[in-house]
Formats: C-alpha cells, sequence, structure tokens
C-alpha cells in the first residue's frame, strides 16, 4: 500500500509539538510493515533542511485566487528518515524559519495543500490513500472531491487524522475563491457556522476520520470547540487510534542525548547518574525529589496554573523538592515563571525555549512529570517519561486517561488527577512527595512503567486496518 501524509511538521525536520513526532514516526513504522509510507510537508527553514541534500522531483504552478504562484517539489536524497521525504517550497510563503504564527496563514497553508494535489495530479500512477493531518491539511478532501481540476484523481481514498480540535483554521468566505474552481452546489460542505472551517470540512469530506486516542474521539462527542454535532453526526467514521512512541528516539539503553544509559534491569543506577547531572548544571540538590514540566504554555496545558501551583507549594515544602520547567508559549506565562527563577535559587529554575537535548535529559533524569492538561488529545510526554522511569502526574483527559493508570489502583503505575485546577496539582504533588520517600514502592512503578510497551508497531497496523476499510 502506498500511502501519503500530508502535514504542516515533522520530527526531525521542523517540530513544535507532538503532531511532528507522530508524523516522524508513523510512516517508518508503516514501512516496517511491508507498506510504501512517504512524508509531504512545506519547505520550512530549518537546520535540517541546510544539513542534508535534497534533490528536485517536481516543479509547477497554479493560481489561488488572483494570485499565481509556482512551487517546488524537493526530496531528502538519503532516506535517512527511513520513509521518504518531500518538501514543497513556494518562494515568499513556505520557506520561512517558523512553522506557524504568521499573519498570512491561511494564504499559506491553501497554498501549500493546492501544491501537494497538483503534484499527485500529475503522477502516472494513484497513491492507495491520502493521511491528512490537522486542520492545515483538512482541505484537500474537499479538494479532491469538488475541485473540478482534480477530477481524475477524485477516487483516492482520504483520511483525516486529528491531533488537536481546539485549532480548526476558521477562515472568511471572502477566502473560498483561494480554492481552485469548484462546484459551487457543495458549499456546505466548507462552511460551519457561517464561515469556512477547514477542520470541519475535512471531517465531512474524508472517508475516514480518526484521533490519536479513543478518549478523545469520545471527549470530542461532547466538547470539541463547536464541532460536538458534527463529531456525532459523523460518528461512523469516527475512530480512536493511540499514538505510540518512536523507541529508535525514545530509549534510555541508546539515548546519545543523555550522560549513562540505561534499561529496566539497571535503571536505579543510570537515573540517578543523570539526576546527578541535570541537578549540577542547575544547581539543585540531588537528594531532593526533582518535579518537570515540559511542553507548551498555553492553557491547554494549563500551564496558566503553574505559577500559584509553585508559589503554594514551596510556601508548604520550601526545602523538599525541586522544580525544572522547559517549554515557551504565553508571553505571561513565561514571565511569571521566569520571574520566579530568583525566588528559590538552588530549588527552581525554567528555561523558554524549545530544547530537543535537554528535553532527554530531564525525563531520564527527573523524579515525576507534571502534565494538568485541560486538553490532551494523546500525550506523548507521559509515554516518553514512563519509558525513562520517570512518573507522570497528569490530569485524566484525553490519552492521559488511556495511558496513565494511578498507582493507588491495582497494577497502578502514575499518580492521576480529576481536576485542572491548583488545588488538585497540590494534592498531587504531595501524593508525589510520599511516593518518592517510599522507595520500595517507588521502585515497584518505575519497574512497572518501564516495561509497559507504547511502540509504534501495533498503532501502525491499526492505521494500515483504517485504510484497507476504504479501498
Amino acid at each position: 500500500m502506498e500511502i501519503i501524509h500530508v502535514s504542516a511538521e515533522c520530527y526531525p525536520m521542523a517540530k513544535t509539538g507532538g503532531l511532528a513526532d507522530v508524523v516522524g514516526a508513523l510512516p517508518k513504522y508503516q514501512n516496517k510493515l511491508g507498506h510504501f509510507a512517504k512524508v509531504v510537508m512545506p519547505m520550512h527553514r530549518t537546520k535540517f533542511l541546510y544539513d542534508n541534500e535534497w534533490e528536485v522531483v517536481h516543479k509547477g504552478s497554479f493560481s489561488m485566487g488572483t494570485f499565481y504562484y509556482d512551487f517546488t517539489i524537493i526530496k531528502e536524497k538519503t532516506n535517512k528518515l527511513d520513509f521518504d521525504l518531500y518538501c514543497v517550497d513556494i518562494n515568499g510563503m513556505l520557506d520561512r524559519e517558523r512553522v506557524y504564527g504568521y499573519d498570512d496563514d491561511t494564504e499559506r497553508f491553501t497554498a501549500f495543500q493546492i501544491a501537494v494535489l497538483e503534484w499527485v495530479s500529475r503522477w502516472e500512477h494513484r497513491p492507495d490513500v491520502i493521511n491528512c493531518h490537522d486542520h492545515h491539511t483538512a482541505l484537500i478532501p474537499f479538494m479532491l472531491h469538488y475541485c473540478y481540476s482534480y477530477n481524475h484523481i477524485s477516487t483516492i481514498p482520504v483520511t483525516l487524522t486529528i491531533h488537536n480540535a481546539q485549532y480548526q483554521g476558521w477562515m472568511g468566505w471572502n477566502k473560498g475563491t483561494y480554492l481552485p474552481a469548484w462546484d459551487s452546489w457543495r458549499w456546505g460542505m466548507l462552511e460551519w457556522d457561517h464561515t469556512i472551517n477547514p477542520l470541519a470540512c475535512g471531517i465531512k469530506c474524508a472517508d475516514k476520520v480518526n484521533t490519536v486516542s479513543p478518549g478523545y474521539m469520545d471527549e470530542l462527542m461532547r466538547e470539541a470547540n463547536g464541532l460536538e454535532a458534527l463529531f456525532n453526526y459523523e460518528r461512523g467514521k469516527c475512530s480512536g487510534i493511540l499514538n505510540g512512541i518512536d523507541y529508535a528516539v525514545w530509549n534510555p539503553g541508546t539515548d546519545t542525548y543523555i550522560l549513562d544509559n540505561f534499561t529496566e534491569k539497571d535503571y536505579d543506577a543510570g537515573k540517578l547518574l543523570n539526576k546527578k547531572q541535570l541537578c549540577r548544571e542547575f544547581g539543585f540538590d540531588a537528594e531532593l525529589p526533582l518535579f518537570i514540566f515540559i511542553g507548551r504554555l498555553v492553557g491547554e496545558k494549563a500551564a496558566d496554573l503553574l505559577p500559584e501551583a509553585i508559589i503554594r507549594m514551596y510556601a508548604e515544602a520550601k526545602d523538599q523538592f525541586s522544580f525544572l520547567i522547559l517549554g515557551s508559549g504565553e508571553p505571561a506565562v513565561e514571565q511569571e515563571l521566569t520571574a520566579l527563577n530568583n525566588r528559590w535559587v538552588g530549588y527552581y529554575n525554567s528555561r523558554m525555549e524549545y530544547n530537543e537535548k535537554l528535553s532527554h535529559q530531564m525525563y531520564a533524569g527527573a523524579d515525576f512529570l507534571l502534565m494538568p492538561s485541560r486538553v490532551e488529545p494523546c500525550g506523548l510526554n507521559q509515554m516518553y517519561a514512563m519509558r525513562y522511569g520517570t512518573v507522570p502526574i497528569v490530569r485524566r483527559t484525553g490519552g492521559l486517561s488511556d495511558t496513565v493508570k494511578d498507582y493507588g489502583e491495582q497494577n497502578g503505575y502514575g499518580i492521576c488527577f480529576n481536576n485542572a485546577s491548583v488545588d488538585d496539582i497540590l494534592h498531587s504533588m504531595r501524593r508525589a512527595l510520599e511516593l518518592y520517600h517510599d522507595t520500595k514502592k517507588l521502585n515497584e512503578v518505575r519497574l512497572a512503567m518501564m516495561q509497559i510497551k507504547n511502540s509504534w508497531e501495533v498503532s501502525a497496523q491499526r492505521y494500515i486496518d483504517l485504510y484497507s476499510s476504504i479501498q
């Protein structure tokens, strides 16, 4: 089966979050199953772009409204990612350093999607399936079915994978002219709540829709940022497939980012050495339990609760733990967390940045990972943490409910709470302190976590089964 994954990001070419990790791993494991999966994404100007060799495989052009664009498809030459990686270059639009955050993102990603279809429409054969990822690519199912230019490829099956339904790509009707000429009788497929909604359009027009965990799909039937009725109406073609993690990247036994490699057989000594190195770097006492937060500092992650939670926890247990934060996001949250750096020197620190190497070191050296998310479609951080013997402290939501079981339950291995609130965070951190000082129980929990298999093999096969159902 030939599979095309279309995505705004893909690790290690460009990454802002879990979407990149999924798109950077899933095709690799699909290829291991004997299929031919490839990725197409915008040509962001990143370090990976300049560090590798590329070849031009296609040149084309298209109109978008009153604008005319030339585009180029380039391919990474060596297949170093274990799948073919293609990038779309549109001069002045896609060749930028950041993935998102520009005023013309609507134009950028619409142009990207048109370029992808223009390229595929010139192939001498047809792929077996196109797997679109999130709203940045969700207009592709509509264009395939209802834009006249693509009538000859309209039978290609399309799936839409939703990594985060909070972001839907809304655009005004004045921008409907950006799409190639389409059947105006089908305007309702584009519309949701009086505007063009690419994510809603993708849900309507794709042959199958999946989210990145069963729990998140269940939640979307009740809370989907305005799309609840649509998810319920289309529930017959919707499912949840839990993400896996790439063991070639996230493996404490082989990870080149960490000081000392370890497995479940020698995790105690291995984690201690990594913890000592991490604590030396930030001036912490390695004897104290180390809590970490890694991720986007935004409302979805409940990052706005962190400053108050940290202040209150230090007020009642000042010298009993250390806390390290790595991430970036809302400026107000960044400022509050940075302002705390000088308040508890030797016990607290934060880095407002994306740092892949440091994140690996933190998973390897920390004792607890805090994830108080309001929304967590799947969550990969908790699976990374468990792989490295770091106990996840999570709110029961989305994929966190699917992957973490409280250690107070039979065969449990994490710490869970129900509400995205400061009080629930504090209660969970108190439980973590108790667990840390119960060495026997902590070791049982760590060993149980590290033996859990969240590999992509099973998930990749479930995607193949999904594709097969629409052939």
